[in-house]
């Protein structure tokens, strides 16, 4: 049977998000955007209403919550501002791992900590030379000891100057490949980790991202998650978790734009009447809402699916690719309608338009993920 209707439990948490994102986010995105001002008392009061960190187990304190649910909870902020929404489900793709492959006394350590006090991890795998090739990662770990000794730099990391802990993939054995890859929880204020610079960017501005280099970062085997070579495997198993919530972010987006769009295409004439009246016009728009509604539908496919425990990465690169593109060109398509207003900083869509196109480059480009929906068809059938 299928059936898509939602529980009274997810009604409630995506009104309760909807209405966080109605109050609390609209009203300070553009300045936030402005200033390029992290959120940090935005995302305290997400925190305080059990907005993040949704995914942390109940035996560790948590919601213990699907990722559909906290798909429905990132429509809703990323409506708001996706700037506000990155840096609030970045702790999304760092718990990951650690709910994949971290043991028992991992989790107690570094996710409970999340949910008793407002803080923030980060995700620390691309580098300056390696980013869609994950495999050509230069960061090593080398055990020395009971220790490794972490080396490397990574680069482009949300959240990187207020995350507590980052979960760092660094090779132990280069002669292995994406075999010889390892994963640790490396504490923030540990000796030789050094925070980079504010990086300015074209949107998505208030969020934080900086790069992070490791420079003989002691780490303790303990910190390990799994064995030797489990890196990789945690690195990607992460990904199918979040990208589906990241395409959540961009469906919210898009939905933004359908909607600033409609509403100034009743309101602006041309021609004695509303140019929604016009067919070029109102054509655009209901292409935007059957996108909108499609990329949706798809993102709820690949959240359901790894929350009835199976296998969704061609799923999650299915919602990721087509929600990333659906932004884009929705946002797009919401300045083309505003006409000269749409260019002009006094109206939303601007904003919009510069921070949809973050989407079809980070959590894999929309590139990468056409490549792993085509492995998976012509692969694996």
């Amino acid at each position: 049977m299928i059936d898509f209707s939602l529980s009274e439990d997810q009604k409630q948490f995506r009104e309760l998000a909807r209405e966080f994102a109605k109050n609390e986010i609209l009203p300070v995105a553009a300045q936030l955007d402005e200033q390029e001002k992290f959120p940090v008392e935005v995302c305290r009061k997400g925190w305080e209403l059990g907005l993040m960190n949704v995914h942390v187990p109940k035996e560790y304190g948590g919601l213990g919550l699907g990722v559909l649910e906290e798909c429905l909870i990132a429509e809703e902020i990323g409506w708001g501002c996706t700037g506000v929404g990155s840096s609030m489900i970045c702790n999304t793709l760092a718990i990951a791992p650690v709910i994949v492959a971290g043991n028992d006394d991992q989790k107690k350590r570094f996710l409970t900590p999340l949910v008793e006090e407002f803080s923030f991890c980060a995700y620390c795998v691309t580098e300056p030379g390696a980013g869609s090739d994950v495999q050509a990662i230069k960061t090593t770990a080398k055990k020395a000891g009971n220790d490794y000794m972490l080396n490397g730099q990574k680069m482009w990391i949300t959240n990187a100057a207020v995350a507590k802990w980052f979960f760092v993939i660094a090779y132990t054995d280069q002669s292995k490949g994406y075999k010889g890859i390892s994963g640790f929880i490396v504490p923030a204020d540990a000796p030789g980790v050094k925070i980079g610079k504010h990086e300015h960017k074209l949107g998505q501005r208030c969020s934080d991202t900086r790069g992070v280099t490791f420079e003989d970062v002691k780490i303790p085997a303990a910190n390990m998650l799994g064995k030797e070579g489990d890196g990789w495997k945690a690195a990607m198993g992460a990904f199918d978790h979040s990208r589906p919530v990241v395409a959540a972010l961009a469906v919210g987006l898009a939905r933004s734009a359908m909607e600033h769009a409609a509403k100034y295409a009743k309101e602006r004439k041309t021609f004695g009447v509303p140019i929604a009246a016009h067919e070029g016009i109102s054509f655009m728009i209901a292409d935007m809402a059957k996108d909108v509604e499609a990329a949706r539908l798809l993102t709820w496919l690949a959240a359901w699916t790894i929350d009835q425990s199976k296998r969704n990465t061609l799923q999650a690169a299915y919602a990721k690719c087509f929600a990333a593109d659906t932004a884009m060109r929705v946002a797009t398509d919401a300045v083309q309608v505003f006409g000269g207003y749409g260019f002009s900083r006094e109206y939303p869509v601007e904003k919009l338009m510069r921070d949809a196109k973050i989407f079809q480059i980070y959590e894999g480009t929309s590139q990468i993920q056409r490549l792993i929906i085509a492995k998976e068809i012509f692969e694996r059938g």
